[in-house]
């Protein structure tokens, strides 16, 4: 890599006084920007949105729900279900969504009572520390 005693086309002759006393060329002046290119660069630089996190939370659920739908359709066949003293009958793919959904209940049920008591101790702490 051989160097040149010529002047730095990046540099220009502009010092920049450093805080601890020594000096520093100028940085070079950016090239112009197209507003075209600008404008495309900062649309597809957006990265992950809540917009996008919700287009795709929405394209999942259809899914499911039409995976749903296909898995209560192909399920008609009539079970007869006892609860407690109650006993009725329903198609074979109803019940058992009703059995997931109860099920996701109960857990969200008992998720939601440990975070207040994660919420109670932390907010003791807080408290506390004062």
């Amino acid at each position: 890599m051989a160097h040149s005693d010529g002047p730095n086309p990046d540099a220009t002759s502009d010092p920049i006084d450093d805080p601890r006393g020594a000096t520093q060329p100028a940085p070079a002046a950016e090239p112009p920007v197209d507003p075209a290119q600008a404008a495309l660069d900062r649309h597809t630089s957006l990265g992950h949105t809540k917009a996008a996190a919700t287009w795709t939370g929405l394209v999942i659920g259809v899914v499911v729900l039409i995976l749903l739908l296909v898995f209560i359709l192909q399920n008609l066949d009539q079970v007869a279900l006892q609860l407690f003293f109650w006993e009725f009958s329903l198609p074979l793919g109803v019940s058992l969504l009703l059995a997931a959904i109860a099920g996701a209940l109960i857990m969200a049920l008992a998720g939601g009572v440990r975070i207040v008591q994660i919420r109670r101790v932390a907010k003791k702490a807080r408290s506390t520390s004062r």
